[in-house]
């Protein structure tokens, strides 16, 4: 298969129609600045990735339309995948792969038993910018296999007070669509210390499809209507001294459905939507619960270097709404036994990073450190007191060592390793009665892993870079999926090829421009694995883990054109290809599917300043159709196709600044399309068939003093 990915010609027309006006040069240089998630003091533009900072003002123009950081991250990032406008995260993807979500550098995301939950642990407000690293790498360890997406907590900005409410509603009305937000933040600095403190809360109506009905809830995985949210959020940084700091934040952040509405499910072969009714939801209504807590002590004169120390917490339940699943039936408790799950997970951590500048001579920087992760899993059913997934430890021990070289005068030369050693240990079980209580002997299979780095950067032009990098990626795969289902006699946790980890070999190029009025970025990639991890969904919408040999590539555009300072036109483009081996015989020979892959895609913006205190922002996403060869049908042979129908969606906002405050009216979806989501498509079922959300106006006020 190519590094490349397939292109029509009318595809390779379009990019070049995007791409030819950014050859015009002018004496602008690219943007140097220092990202975090990276783990070094070396600016953005030294390292050989493709990495994004979306910063505080563009979180706000995204803010205008919806709450959801999925549908942010979809509309900012070309590579990443439409949000399933749920509670769930499961497809969403980034290159094709799973990312890390961290806040504060805190793992969010739980791989031993991935609940697809990690996306839904703090409310918007609380974030002042998003690291996000694209592709595989071992920069953060365990869980990056599609890149790092690093939450940065609010940081404290003079003696501030910032207030913000909001209130939304479908143009198709109805009272029991409407929602409501509000939050408060306050900034405090004196002396050597400055802290900043807050709370956010949110009442969320249910959603509208564009024909006006209400859009179907998902019970089971959870949803983000008829809901109720509260994040409470406090970070504090003490000067020790001149070099010395300590830092503490503390996030809490709950989300409950109100269980007011039941499911009326759709019909996929007369493309009816499944919608929403009011009623009594059985048992309690699904809730994320999350806390994140870190410790942060740096010394900026440690040996001629700087040092940082991190100590981290994180608390994760997750509920999720029950059913008389077969899985869940056991004679001792009758017949028709109702229940629902819950993941339980909580990891303590620590970070030691040490960053020395001109180690042994002039320009060769070294990045070292040492990092520990402590995770412990487990998913049981509520209402029983049953334990679904057995509590499975994880230790993972990593030290890492990271070179840098830019002695020579337009380049950059990088090399780096991590070693990764991982135990997970499982004590003797027995699973549920509807696997036939089978008896599974436990375990402590342990792995070790080298992963490896090497990337150049040739800044060729003041205003051009050209990367190029190898990296090696590393995740475990869902434990807890593979150990609940085992109903073979005479099994050991030791003996399953499909807890071994998932390592990936990743290849990229990348070419950045910028000039007087444009900026381009552009990027291709490649990410193999001798033993991938792919989802696939069952009748019934549950997704079982295969691990087998996997191929992904893509590339990936974005861009810029500056008509004056007041006045700017954007686009973003990616395409993703992704084939699987589905016959054991070591070559990839079918398409993954929608739940593993994002759609082609491309977003496109208009920002307008009209008068110092008017502005506006319109914005399309462009999902383009694709059929895939996603396997063969097990009794006939016949090949079966994934078939996806695109659509577009348009969004539009206007703030207006007074004394008083920032006034802004946002329109999602503004010509009301009534489609059916990608994820609805790509895996339909009558229960899961949702229509997208219709027309709704979004009305918010902010004010700081």
């Amino acid at each position: 298969m190519s590094v490349l990915p397939r292109f029509t010609p009318s595809r390779i027309a379009l990019a070049l129609l995007l791409c030819s006006p950014l050859l015009q040069a002018n004496e602008d240089v690219i943007e140097h600045i220092q990202v975090s998630a990276t783990r070094s003091s070396a600016p953005v533009s030294t390292v050989p990735a493709t990495i994004t900072v979306i910063t505080q003002e563009q979180i706000a123009s995204q803010l205008a339309f919806t709450q959801d950081i999925s549908a942010i991250l979809g509309n900012l990032l070309p590579g990443f995948s439409p949000s399933r406008q749920k509670l769930t995260s499961a497809g969403e993807t980034l290159r094709g792969r799973e990312p890390l979500y961290m806040i504060d550098g805190v793992p969010q995301s739980n791989p031993l038993r991935n609940g697809s939950r990690d996306g839904k642990t703090i409310d918007p407000a609380m974030i002042e910018r998003i690291e996000v690293i694209r592709g595989a790498n071992a920069i953060q360890g365990m869980g990056a296999s599609g890149g790092i997406i690093n939450i940065i907590t609010k940081s404290a900005a003079d003696n501030r007070h910032q207030l913000s409410a909001g209130f939304t509603t479908p143009t198709a009305g109805g009272s029991d669509s409407q929602s409501y937000k509000a939050s408060y933040l306050h900034s405090y600095q004196q002396q050597d210390l400055n802290l900043v403190a807050g709370v956010a809360a949110s009442d969320t109506g249910m959603y509208r499809d564009g024909n006006g009905k209400l859009i179907g809830v998902d019970g089971t995985q959870g949803d983000t209507m008829d809901s109720r949210s509260i994040d409470v959020f406090i970070k504090a940084r003490q000067q020790l001294s001149s070099d010395q700091s300590l830092q503490l934040m503390v996030n809490h952040y709950k989300l409950r459905g109100n269980g007011d509405y039941v499911q009326v499910a759709g019909d996929v072969k007369l493309g009816v939507a499944a919608t929403s009714v009011r009623g009594e939801t059985q048992g309690r209504a699904p809730q994320n619960k999350v806390t994140t807590a870190t410790l942060d002590y740096q010394h900026q004169a440690v040996l001629g270097g700087s040092l940082s120390w991190q100590l981290f917490l994180q608390d994760f339940a997750a509920l999720y709404g029950g059913g008389t699943f077969d899985a869940f039936q056991d004679p001792a408790y009758g017949e028709n036994l109702y229940d629902q799950s819950q993941n339980k997970s909580t990891k303590y951590g620590s970070r030691l990073t040490w960053f020395k500048p001109d180690l042994a001579l002039r320009g060769l920087d070294l990045s070292t450190g040492f990092d520990w992760l402590q995770d412990e899993t487990y998913q049981e059913l509520a209402l029983t007191g049953r334990n679904w997934v057995p509590e499975a430890k994880f230790n993972n021990l990593a030290p890492f060592a990271q070179l840098r070289y830019s002695a020579i005068t337009d380049w950059t030369f990088s090399f780096g390793g991590r070693y990764e050693y991982g135990k997970l240990k499982v004590a003797d079980f027995t699973t549920l009665a509807s696997y036939n209580s089978t008896f599974v002997a436990g375990g402590e299979p342990d792995f070790n892993e080298l992963l490896s780095n090497a990337g150049v950067v040739w800044q060729f032009h003041p205003n051009m870079r050209l990367y190029g990098s190898y990296s090696e990626g590393f995740s475990m795969p869902d434990v807890g999926r593979v150990l609940r289902d085992i109903n073979t006699p005479g099994l050991s946790v030791e003996s399953f090829l499909t807890l071994q980890p998932v390592i990936s070999d990743n290849l990229e190029l990348g070419l950045e421009f910028s000039f007087d009025n444009w900026q381009l970025r552009a990027s291709a990639y490649r990410s193999d694995s001798d033993l991938g991890s792919r989802l696939q969904p069952d009748a019934d919408g549950i997704y079982s883990v295969m691990r087998e040999k996997t191929e992904i590539d893509g590339i990936e555009a974005e861009g810029q054109y500056y008509f004056s300072t007041d006045s700017q036109l954007g686009f973003s483009y990616a395409r993703t290809n992704g084939r699987y081996d589905s016959n054991d015989d070591n070559v990839v020979d079918k398409d993954l599917g929608g739940v593993n892959i994002a759609p082609e895609r491309l977003n496109l913006y208009w920002q307008q300043q009209w008068l110092p205190t008017l502005s506006s922002r319109l914005q399309a996403n462009v999902l383009l159709s694709h059929t895939l060869h996603i396997g063969n049908n097990p009794i006939t042979g016949e090949p079966v196709y994934e078939q996806f129908d695109g659509y577009t969606t348009l969004d539009f906002s206007s703030s207006y600044d007074t004394a008083y405050g920032r006034w802004t009216l946002g329109i999602e979806n503004l010509a009301d399309k009534q489609y059916f989501t990608y994820y609805a498509q790509s895996t339909p079922a009558n229960g899961r068939y949702f229509a997208g959300i219709g027309r709704t106006l979004n009305l918010s006020w902010s004010h700081s003093f």
